[in-house]
């Protein structure tokens, strides 16, 4: 991974296709392309674990059935606490089997449709199981088998997310992914006296005002705001930082990539 950010290698994200798809066929060819396209650029593909509490396809699950292959140092999969501890354990038993490498551990985004990890079910004497019980229950289950990493969200008190960082890198985290980051961030650059590789969330989505919620105020929704700008500014602002690039373009904004880093 630490390879990977100095040669400004870009994180992209991809998602799975949703299980109640009704081009599920579509979506999975889809899935492969985008996939594929990722990959053979040498760039690292971030597959996500039902994001916003949506039901999706595990990565687990659609790439052995597409046949797609596995480069560990090209794969990070993301995995959260909305899971029995059966579908937890098959996921990670898979993974392994796979040759994944490393994973992203996050406390996620639930709904009534996702059951939620407990206490009990990962042996542990705790209120409630957060990213910080998940990674120390993978490095039990499953040691010296994945390096996992964590997020960092520069909207929340300082004080707060810098003291859980420590906490998460005490739990055996080896790397850091943000949120979304806009522009010049003291508390991003912070980040630096980890000493650990970092990975600055690019929204790549034109409606900034979808970031409402994660920012902790409300974005009117005709803000200006050019995703590829920003990107550039990153690279500028935090050279010795990776990119993490959410809700990309692949028609638009992917092909624009190879003239970001010169």
């Amino acid at each position: 991974m630490q390879e990977h950010i100095e040669n400004k290698t870009f994180h992209i994200e991809i998602l799975t296709p949703k299980q109640n798809s009704p081009k599920l066929e579509e979506d999975l060819e889809k899935f492969a392309e985008k996939y594929m396209k990722v990959i053979e650029a040498g760039y690292i593909a971030c597959i996500t674990d039902n994001p916003m509490g949506h039901l999706s396809f595990q990565t687990t699950e659609v790439l052995p059935e597409l046949d797609l292959p596995v480069e560990p140092e090209q794969l990070v999969i993301h995995l959260n606490t909305f899971h029995t501890r059966e579908h937890l354990d098959e996921i990670l038993t898979t993974a392994a089997d796979l040759g994944v490498k490393y994973l992203l551990t996050i406390s996620g985004d639930g709904s009534e449709r996702l059951p939620k990890l407990t206490p009990d079910a990962v042996g542990m004497d705790c209120k409630t199981v957060t990213s910080i019980e998940l990674l120390q229950f993978i490095h039990r289950q499953y040691p010296n088998t994945f390096s996992c990493g964590v997020a960092f969200n520069p909207y929340e008190p300082p004080e707060h997310e810098m003291e859980r960082m420590e906490r998460k890198l005490d739990a055996g985290a080896e790397y850091i992914i943000t949120q979304p980051v806009i522009g010049d961030d003291p508390i991003v650059h912070g980040l630096q006296k980890f000493g650990v590789p970092v990975i600055i969330d690019a929204w790549m989505s034109k409606k900034l005002h979808l970031l409402s919620e994660c920012v902790g105020y409300e974005i009117p929704e005709d803000t200006p705001y050019d995703p590829i700008e920003n990107l550039e500014k990153l690279t500028t602002l935090y050279p010795e930082y990776g990119l993490y690039l959410a809700l990309l373009g692949f028609k638009t904004q992917y092909p624009l990539l190879k003239d970001v880093w010169k």
